[in-house]
C-alpha cells in the first residue's frame, strides 16, 4: 500500500483504505548514514588466500555472483546476488555486503527480530530470490557468510560506513507517476531489460534482470518498494552511468517497475487485504489497482513451494 511523500502524493499514490492505528513499516529502511561516516575499501580479489578457507570464499564469490546455479534448491526466480549488490556486492552506494556485515547482529523491523547475518541472507533467498533459505550450516550458507566476512575484513564492527545501503534519495518535485515512468523505462531501460521488462538472455541465461513478472523478485522483497528502486536506481543505473537520471526520472520509473504483478509475498497466507495492512505499510502498489487490476491479486507462485 502506497504512503505518502507528503500530502499531494497521499492523494495521487495512495489506496482508499488507510489502515487507522498502523504505524510499524515491517519493512523499515535504513537509518541514514551520518554526515563524515568513516569510508572503507574492501580488500582487491588478488588478495584472496589460498587454503580451505579461501577456497570457501571463492565459492561464496562465484555463487554470489552466479546465483542461478543453485535456481531449483534454493533459487525460484531468474536473479542473482549480484544484480542488487553492483561490481559483486563491493560497490558503495549499492548495498555493499562489506558495509552490512559488521552491522549485524540487528533488529529488524521486517520480521520483529534481531537478526544475525545468517538470517539475513536467508532472507534474501526467501523474498528477492523467491527461493528457499538454505539451511543453517550448508555450504552454500558458509560460504555466502565467508564472501561477507573476508569483504568486510579489517572494517570497523558496529560503525555505519560511507556507502552503506543506497543513498538515500530526496523526495521528487512531483508526486511519482507510473504514466512518466513508463516513459522513462522506454528511453533508459528497455535497452538491457527488454520492452516487456522480462530481461535480455544469452545463451538461456539472463545477461540482464528481469524486473517483473515470474522470473523477478517477489512481493515481499525490498526492492518492490518504490522508496528503495528508485534510491537503487537513482545511484546505480543505467548500468555504467550512475546519477544520470533526475531525482524525478528515478522516482517515477520506479514507480512503474513496481506496478507490474510479481511473485506473491511469502507472508501472504490467502486475504490480500491483511497481507497490505500487516506487512505494506510503505510507499509500494501491492493491494492497489493499477490498468484495472488489483496488484497481488494475480501474484505468481514461490515454485520451490
Amino acid at each position: 500500500m502506497n504512503r505518502p511523500l507528503h500530502l499531494i502524493a497521499a492523494l495521487v499514490l495512495c489506496s482508499t483504505v488507510l489502515h487507522a492505528g498502523q504505524t510499524d513499516d515491517h519493512q523499515a529502511e535504513l537509518p541514514d548514514t551520518p554526515k563524515g561516516a568513516p569510508s572503507f575499501t574492501p580488500p582487491a580479489e588478488s588478495e584472496l588466500p589460498e587454503g580451505p578457507f579461501g577456497e570457501m570464499v571463492r565459492y561464496g564469490r562465484d555463487l554470489f555472483v552466479d546465483t542461478q546455479q543453485l535456481r531449483g534448491r534454493f533459487v525460484g526466480n531468474g536473479l542473482n546476488c549480484v544484480n542488487c549488490h553492483i561490481d559483486a556486492g563491493r560497490r558503495a552506494d549499492s548495498a555493499p555486503l562489506w558495509a552490512a556485515y559488521t552491522m549485524y547482529p540487528a533488529y529488524r523491523s521486517k520480521n520483529d527480530r534481531v537478526n544475525t547475518m545468517e538470517q539475513r541472507i536467508q532472507g534474501c533467498f526467501r523474498y528477492s530470490m523467491n527461493g528457499a533459505p538454505p539451511p543453517s550450516g550448508s555450504r552454500e550458507l558458509s560460504a555466502l557468510l565467508s564472501y561477507h566476512y573476508w569483504l568486510a575484513r579489517g572494517a570497523p564492527v558496529g560503525v555505519a560506513l560511507a556507502g552503506r545501503g543506497y543513498p538515500k534519495l530526496d523526495e521528487p518535485p512531483s508526486a511519482p507517476d507510473i504514466s512518466r515512468g513508463r516513459q522513462v523505462f522506454e528511453a533508459q531501460c528497455a535497452l538491457c531489460h527488454g520492452e516487456d521488462g522480462q530481461g535480455r538472455k544469452a545463451e538461456g541465461v539472463y545477461a540482464f534482470p528481469p524486473l517483473w513478472g515470474t522470473d523477478s523478485y517477489n512481493w515481499g522483497a525490498g526492492m518492490h518498494r518504490v522508496n528503495t528502486a528508485a534510491a537503487f536506481i537513482h545511484a546505480n543505473m543505467p548500468l555504467g552511468r550512475p546519477e544520470s537520471l533526475s531525482v524525478q526520472q528515478a522516482w517515477d520509473v520506479a514507480a512503474f517497475i513496481n506496478s507490474h504483478e510479481r511473485p506473491q509475498d511469502p507472508r501472504h497466507e490467502g486475504d490480500l487485504k491483511e497481507t497490505d495492512a500487516t506487512f505494506h505499510v510503505h510507499q509500494c502498489h501491492y493491494g492497489d489497482e493499477v490498468d484495472g487490476q488489483l496488484l497481488g491479486s494475480h501474484a505468481y507462485p514461490n515454485p520451490l513451494q
